[in-house]
């Protein structure tokens, strides 16, 4: 199937590895013209130069840090400048600190306001002047199985991955008009670091190793096994293209069937 991405630009951000790594290395493949971005310049350098290895295609790429309102507005500066444009926004993050809600003060809320819904709002805000002049736009979000079913000790990402559904959902309704979709996908378990950290945290509690941590959530997925993040990364490219024009609004779990509810 062509997905009519040649020479697309894409943005995505926290993508020098894991989910957002995967879906650079499935757009470069694609023909897209792809921006990536994260905070550490060392995994940023290392990934530019790894997916231009797989792929033939290198990516430009900048520093960001998905909390500085400055840094957002000047990884799109660096897309505009280079391409003239933004055609599709893939808006990922780290997950936020684990915990139950008595261990989260203010500082810790705040913290993962500004990097998991306000970075969605801002970045947005910043690409879709862009998309309307042009009549044509792909904004998909990253989020989480929790949107759906909230996981035990992620407070935070339960609440605010749910926030950017609503925004999401809300903002499909203003801008469909102008040919630009807003759909997230939602990953289950995923072999990131995320999933690395929050296993080994998961361990150290139960006083088991992080193999037996990784079993035991394979074990609660139908599909009986983790994914990978190619799998996830390829869920979002298939929303970006032209096939995909008509979906939007919506929120598409990858999971394995992890998600127990019917809707």
């Amino acid at each position: 199937m062509d997905l009519q991405l040649k020479n697309k630009v894409v943005l995505i951000t926290a993508s020098s590895k894991g989910i957002g790594k995967a879906t650079a290395e499935l757009f470069l493949n694609e023909g897209c013209k792809v921006i990536i971005c994260s905070s550490n310049s060392d995994n940023l350098k290392s990934a530019t130069e790894e997916l231009k290895s797989i792929t033939g295609s290198k990516p430009l790429s900048g520093i960001c840090d998905l909390n500085k309102p400055e840094d957002l507005k000047n990884i799109v500066k660096i897309a505009r400048e280079e391409f003239g444009r933004i055609d599709i926004l893939v808006n990922n993050c780290g997950g936020p600190v684990p915990g139950m809600f008595d261990d989260l003060d203010d500082s810790k809320w705040q913290h993962a306001v500004d990097q998991v819904l306000m970075s969605v709002v801002r970045l947005t805000r910043e690409v879709l002047p862009y998309m309307k002049e042009n009549n044509w736009g792909r904004i998909i979000n990253i989020t989480s199985l929790s949107v759906k079913q909230p996981v035990d000790n992620l407070m935070l990402s339960n609440s605010l991955r749910s926030a950017v559904t609503a925004f999401a959902k809300t903002l499909s309704n203003e801008v469909g008009e102008n040919n630009i979709t807003i759909n997230n996908v939602a990953p289950g378990y995923t072999l990131t670091s995320r999933l690395h950290e929050l296993a080994e945290i998961k361990a150290k509690n139960s006083g088991v190793t992080k193999d037996e941590i990784f079993n035991e959530m394979a074990s609660i997925v139908p599909m009986k096994r983790l994914a990978d993040p190619k799998e996830v990364a390829a869920a979002i490219v298939f929303l970006a293209s032209e096939q995909a024009g008509y979906i939007t609004g919506q929120t598409i779990p990858v999971d394995g069937g992890v998600i127990k509810s019917t809707y």
